[in-house]
């Protein structure tokens, strides 16, 4: 493993030197607008359309796999856990230790949880990633930051079109769009429906969306946009199997969730507006208010949830200069405040009486309420000398939660609040452009991730005033280089984090994880990447690429029930992955994508005694689009994902635990060989 990663740094730094030093790139021109917008002044990973349109238009985890350091665990459509250089991985369920925005609204919780894959593919123009707590602006979590940014439409056009997808295991994709763009005034309309009959025992999934995106220039220095989205979807829970279904018949459902018949059904509804307001050449603000719902009932073995919540708040952040400077530089600073209202009962689930027919209401257990509060001030100062650029950035979160309890009386009552210290987090980037086309950046930068309020409270429903967040520094060094006429471009980063007040869930029944701070990990890895585009004929583009990380994670100071897990390897991290592919285009619309994921084995338990198997995993995409008329064109798409059929855990659950004297279960069985193929029509004025 030394060797490749020394092979690898050596063939990019070779590269740098030979290259020729009167290359130029327009990506890199300091004063682009898409500059000034950005926040941070060193790379950011960014998913374009274009990459999302390599996979099948069902969810989006499959491209954000194509990130190095970034792994989604994808249980099914509505069961994800996004991971960011290890940070997440120990999460039992769900996606943490992240701050995610969709069109600069908050879409993380009060808790910290967020959900992605809800969002459909086809709707989106652009996902940035920022890995570690470097994102000052966005919350400076370990994990970072995901930015998804909803299509804009072209300039004097008015689009119609639909996208209809069909494939294996009863897939069902339909996506209608409508967008209108003039001097002053846009607006995209998109309605999406997706449902599949899954490839597991009851993992049905049926899921509706509309949203509306749409702005007004009212004058020289004003702008408002509107954005409304409403999700409506009900997804069937097959959960985790044991090692002996998941190679003997790894269709099955775990067998309490499929006599149950569990699912989950959510209605989500977000509002935002925004105003941009320009007070003069040198100072912008962008100020968001946004409002959302969402009604949540989950039917599953052990009890019936049935919750719902109220979200709002508002973000606002000024951008600037300050021309009295000798020299030139750019602010932002701003708050973001988000406040969430969280109802939450437990029922008695007597499916076991319900003669085969599922889940069947009984008793109320529990009776809840939750106010969260989460504020973030920030601030990020940069300045420009010639080839140098450096940037400050601060950022302080405060965060609070209360809990009301409606169903116990007396000494049972576990009324409790909990108000975290405020955290400040430092963070200090730099970056040296040895010439237009050459950079070199580095990182420090100090993050935080809070525990749940579940992880709070003590197995008797107490807070428990001695647990934390985790925090951890971050430092980092990378490069970005382009060749060959701009043609090849290569990235290499390193990265080390330690993270200190490790929060640990304790499963102490199967619904109930109760949290501790415990111990102390450290993060390594190295990052590389090469981008090529070429015309290897009269009409033909090739664009081949391919990206590696390279891990080692681990235990620094770690003791669990009084067994020293010190020294092991971080669980639920992949020992290396590595992720390539190309696509070749014809001028006459014909076209062929190739993607490869290779993910090497993790540890499943912290006694490291138990690793998943590496896998590989080779998806195909081809298709035509040819324009039937002056303003009509057609595309005809079709696909196979895991070509060769792999067998694969496309997700684990750690640390699993048999109750009685059932197997634990830790697989989440991925998708054998499957097709898709889809028509879209497409009509412009």
């Amino acid at each position: 493993m030394n060797k490749t990663f020394l092979f690898l740094i050596f063939s990019v730094f070779f590269l740098t030197a030979q290259e020729k030093k009167n290359d130029t790139l327009a990506e890199v021109i300091l004063e682009s607008k898409q500059f000034q917008k950005n926040p941070l002044i060193i790379p950011v990973d960014n998913i374009s359309s274009n990459d999302i349109e390599r996979y099948a238009p069902t969810e989006i985890t499959t491209v954000l796999n194509e990130t190095p350091s970034v792994h989604v665990f994808s249980g099914a459509i509505n069961t994800n856990r996004l991971t960011v250089r290890g940070m997440g991985a120990r999460t039992p369920y769900g996606t943490n230790k992240i701050q995610a925005y969709f069109n600069g609204i908050p879409i993380t919780s009060g808790i910290g949880e967020t959900s992605f894959n809800i969002y459909d593919p086809e709707s989106l123009a652009s996902i940035q990633i920022i890995k570690g707590p470097k994102a000052t602006p966005y919350g400076s979590n370990l994990g970072g930051a995901l930015l998804m940014q909803t299509k804009i439409p072209e300039k004097n056009t008015t689009t119609v079109s639909n996208n209809i997808t069909l494939g294996s295991f009863g897939l069902l994709k339909n996506s209608f769009q409508a967008s209108h763009r003039e001097e002053k005034f846009y607006f995209n309309l998109i309605s999406d429906h997706l449902e599949t009959d899954g490839y597991r025992e009851n993992s049905n999934y049926k899921r509706n969306a509309i949203l509306l995106d749409m702005g007004y220039h009212l004058d020289a220095k004003n702008t408002i946009k509107l954005l409304f989205n409403q999700l409506d979807y009900n997804a069937q829970i097959a959960s985790s199997i044991s090692a002996t279904d998941f190679n003997e018949n790894p269709k099955l459902a775990a067998s309490n969730w499929n006599e149950a018949q569990g699912y989950e059904d959510n209605k989500i509804t977000t509002v935002g507006i925004s105003l941009e307001h320009s007070f003069s050449d040198r100072l912008t603000n962008t100020t968001t208010a946004f409002y959302s719902y969402t009604d949540h009932y989950e039917p599953r073995p052990f009890n019936i949830l049935d919750e719902f919540t109220n979200s709002y708040g508002f973000r606002s952040v000024f951008f600037g200069n300050i021309a009295s400077l000798p020299f030139k530089n750019k602010f932002s600073a701003g708050a973001e405040l988000y406040t969430d209202t969280y109802n939450w009962a437990t029922i008695e689930n007597l499916y076991e009486q319900n003669n085969n027919q599922g889940s069947l209401e009984g008793n109320l257990l529990s009776d809840n309420k939750e106010y969260r509060n989460r504020l973030n001030t920030f601030g990020t100062f940069s300045m420009y000398f010639q080839k140098l650029v450096v940037e400050l950035g601060l950022n302080y979160n405060s965060t609070s939660y209360n809990f009301r309890d409606y169903y116990n009386q007396g000494i049972e009552n576990r009324n409790a609040k909990r108000n975290f210290d405020g955290i400040w987090a430092p963070n200090f980037s730099v970056r040296y452009n040895f010439t237009e086309t050459n950079l070199l950046y580095g990182n420090i930068s100090y993050g935080y991730s809070f525990p749940n309020l579940e992880e709070t409270l003590t197995p008797e429903g107490v807070i428990n005033a001695s647990i934390g967040p985790e925090t951890g520094t971050n430092y980092e060094i990378g490069s970005e280089n382009y060749f060959f006429g701009r043609k090849l471009k290569a990235t290499a980063s390193f990265y080390f984090m330690d993270v200190k007040n490790l929060l640990v869930a304790d499963r102490v029944d199967e619904d109930q994880y109760i949290g501790r701070n415990a111990g102390k990990t450290s993060h390594k890895g190295i990052e590389l990447a090469l981008n090529y585009v070429t015309n290897i004929s009269a009409g033909i583009t090739f664009q081949p690429y391919i990206n590696a990380t390279f891990n080692h994670h681990k235990f620094e100071d770690f003791v669990d029930n009084n067994v020293d897990y010190s020294g092991n390897k971080l669980t639920g991290v992949p020992k290396n992955m590595i992720n390539g592919g190309f696509q070749l285009k014809h001028l006459n619309g014909l076209f062929l994508t190739t993607t490869y994921q290779h993910l090497g084995t993790m540890p499943m338990n912290d006694e490291n005694s138990l690793y998943s198997d590496a896998y590989n995993l080779i998806n195909l995409k081809a298709g035509y689009e040819k324009f039937v008329s002056k303003n009509l064109s057609l595309e005809i798409t079709g696909g196979i994902n895991n070509l060769f059929d792999e067998k694969y855990a496309s997700s684990i659950l750690i640390n699993a635990v048999g109750f009685g004297d059932s197997e634990p279960r830790y697989y989440y069985p991925g998708l054998p060989i499957n097709y898709y193929g889809g028509i879209k029509l497409n009509y412009k004025l």
